[in-house]
């Protein structure tokens, strides 16, 4: 039976009925769905990256019903609606891609040419971004980057914010010479130091520079570094499983020389 959103709030308004409802889903606020929301935004990316669609699909099905829930709630308190989620998003994309929606808009800052490749679509979302966060009111660029975004992916977000307004190094270069700093730094801390923790930190900020400088994103390059490492862990410990000297009893010496092995059949 064919299914649509509509469907999907009738559910929702049914889940939070005062009468009907489920205890559950009744007793849930903005602040005790948030970890929710946060898994499932995990499990989209985790089946994108095993590309598994199937999954993807129920997914996806998931994080929508996250956006629901919170349009549900907002509803009962007066706040928005679904609806008005859907238009802002709308407006959103619309005001953002003039070179795209010229025709449906009277009034947009930036001119863009219908012929852009997508470097300078994105460099036009940016200054266009930056714009109606002037108008805002916000007095940094720093402004509204999330406290609640996993450190990494803000350091990144943090540092692209400062380039746009030229706060980066000209090259990579620059961004090397940093880390090397960084690394001297760290090894003249006594490891006792509380000022270790600062230390390394400034280096783990810096290698983010070098990752961005490189056109990488630090949270991608990081999770594939895990899964090689989660890999090869894996062969080593089966390795060693036909052994006398399984992983736990197995020496350092021993799994490294596995690790060693393992890491030339993989290449």
């Amino acid at each position: 039976m064919n299914k649509n959103i509509n469907d999907l709030l009738a559910i929702m308004a049914r889940l939070r009925h005062p009468d009907l409802g489920c205890a559950w889903d009744k007793s849930q606020t903005f602040q005790s769905i948030k970890p929710y929301t946060i898994e499932e935004a995990y499990e989209v990316a985790d089946a994108i990256e095993r590309g598994d669609f199937d999954d993807l699909k129920d997914e996806l099905g998931d994080l929508l019903f996250q956006v629901v829930f919170y349009s549900q709630m907002a509803s009962e308190q007066g706040l928005f609606e679904f609806h008005d989620c859907v238009a802002a998003i709308c407006d959103k994309l619309t005001r953002r891609h003039p070179h795209i929606f010229a025709a449906e808009q009277t009034d947009h800052e930036v001119a863009a040419p219908s012929g852009m490749d997508a470097s300078a679509a994105l460099q036009n979302w940016e200054t266009l971004k930056s714009n109606e966060r002037k108008k805002a009111g916000l007095a940094s660029v720093l402004d509204n980057v999330p406290n609640n975004m996993p450190a990494l992916n803000r350091a990144y977000k943090l540092q692209k914010r400062c380039a746009t307004v030229g706060f980066d190094w000209p090259s990579v270069d620059g961004c090397w010479d940093k880390v090397k700093e960084e690394i001297l730094e760290v090894e003249q801390t006594a490891p006792e130091s509380p000022e270790l923790a600062d230390e390394l930190g400034d280096l783990m900020f810096a290698l983010v520079n070098v990752v961005r400088k490189h056109g990488l994103e630090p949270e991608a390059v990081l999770r594939q570094a895990n899964h090689k490492f989660e890999q090869r862990f894996r062969a080593v410990e089966a390795s060693l499983a036909a052994t006398e000297q399984p992983v736990g009893q197995a020496s350092l010496e021993q799994m490294e020389a596995a690790w060693q092995q393992v890491k030339q059949q993989q290449r």
